[in-house]
């Protein structure tokens, strides 16, 4: 992987982080305490407000998780570790990086 190549995935990253922070943004309403206000809402419409809100907070995981692999994935780039399998050390395929930036390992060695 040259220089370039290199760049354009520090970029696509760094766009991507971005987006992350600003899903976090406006997902944090949906993460806040529901409050039990029986005036307000009746007992289902709580019920669905608790849903929402545990579907916020998986959200929120998701996005965490997917965040420490781009931030691992950027300091692979700045080691020159980026774009090489952690298991075999042979090239990960430029598809799958493109799919997956954060991927750590070559399609031979994540199938097993």
């Amino acid at each position: 992987m040259n220089d370039t190549e290199r760049a354009r995935f520090r970029a696509r990253i760094t766009a991507r982080l971005a987006e992350i922070d600003e899903e976090d943004a406006r997902g944090r309403e949906g993460q806040a305490t529901v409050t039990l206000d029986q005036q307000a809402i009746g007992r289902l419409s709580r019920q669905d407000a608790l849903q929402s809100q545990a579907m916020a907070r998986a959200t929120h995981a998701r996005r965490d998780v997917e965040r420490r692999r781009l931030r691992a994935a950027l300091d692979r780039i700045d080691e020159g570790e980026f774009g090489y399998c952690e298991d075999c050390g042979e090239e990960i395929a430029p598809a799958r990086l493109e799919l997956d930036p954060g991927t750590t390992r070559c399609i031979s060695c994540a199938a097993g």
